[in-house]
Parts: structure tokens; C-alpha cells; sequence
């Protein structure tokens, strides 16, 4: 295969095609310790971020995306998904 063809389908080096963990940041939260000690099952722990808020989206700790949370439908009714809505310049790598 030539180097036009390897750049068209992303084949160019094999780590493309090793999985990696993506972390979607959704918020944080800042509880006392004694609040966090005292929380029950159906306790609610308020975040730093309302539901219409973009979340982040990390590889390890660096950041290479936002996006905002959707519901799939049809087949995947119920699931979460995040849609992208900004991209990190990835083209000089993650660190």
C-alpha cells in the first residue's frame, strides 16, 4: 500500500487501531468531609455543572475534547452518548 492510501484509511502506524479509555467529565463535586462520611444511599451529591453544560472528555489527564451529552434512541434507547462540539488539536500528540 502507498503512503496515500495509508494516510486515507488511518493505517499508517498500527497504534491506530489499539483501543483506548476515554473519561467523560461531567462535574465535580466539593463535599466536607463530614458530608461525604454522613451521605446514604439516595443521597444527593450537587455538582459544579448544570445538565445542559458541556462535559469533558479526557485520555488519561489530558484534555482532547467537549461535547454534550445525549440519550441514543431506537436499538440504544436509554444509553448515553456524549456529541462532540469542540476537538483538541491532537496532531502533536496528548502531552
Amino acid at each position: 500500500m502507498d503512503n496515500a492510501s495509508n494516510s486515507q484509511t488511518g493505517a499508517a502506524s498500527p497504534f491506530t487501531s489499539v483501543p483506548i479509555e476515554i473519561t467523560v467529565s461531567v462535574g465535580r463535586a466539593r463535599p466536607l468531609i463530614r458530608e461525604l462520611v454522613g451521605l446514604g444511599e439516595n443521597a444527593v451529591l450537587p455538582l459544579d455543572k448544570r445538565v445542559e453544560d458541556p462535559v469533558e472528555l479526557y485520555v488519561g489527564d489530558q484534555l482532547v475534547a467537549r461535547g454534550q451529552l445525549e440519550e441514543m434512541s431506537g436499538d440504544q434507547a436509554g444509553q448515553l452518548a456524549v456529541r462532540l462540539t469542540e476537538i483538541s488539536d491532537l496532531q502533536n500528540g496528548l502531552g
